[in-house]
């Protein structure tokens, strides 16, 4: 059974940086997607970004381009979220999701994903 935890959320001043992980355990294939979303409060949930771990694919929404990357650290089985110049619309439940399979899975359709971690709360002051 897959498991993911994210961390590194709180609070910090608009124009600030965030790094969140994702820790996923009982992973089994080196080929895997990661997608992070967020849902903020009275929205539907949406993607972001998401990573293939195979070949370093990466997928970005318009909203974070040039602010957000990704990153993964195999020996740890960890996926890093960047968050750079964040702004009050980055205001959030951050979540990392996880589908087994090939770059071409990595997309913003959530009912795609898998597995799906806890979430964590990532607010930006103005």
């Amino acid at each position: 059974e897959v498991q993911l935890v994210e961390s590194g959320g709180g609070l910090v001043q608009a124009g600030g940086s965030l790094r969140l992980s994702c820790a996923a355990a009982g992973v089994t294939s080196e080929d895997y997607v990661i997608g992070w979303f967020r849902q903020a409060p009275g929205k539907e949930r949406e993607g972001v970004l998401c990573l293939s771990s195979n070949n370093g694919f990466t997928l970005s929404d318009d909203s974070v381009k040039g602010r957000f990357t990704a990153s993964s650290d195999h020996a740890k089985n960890t996926v890093y979220l960047q968050m750079n110049n964040l702004n009050a619309a980055d205001t959030a439940v951050y979540y990392c999701a996880a589908v087994l399979g090939s770059f071409e899975l990595c997309d913003f359709a959530d009912d795609e994903y898998d597995y799906w971690g806890q979430g964590t709360q990532v607010t930006v002051s103005s």
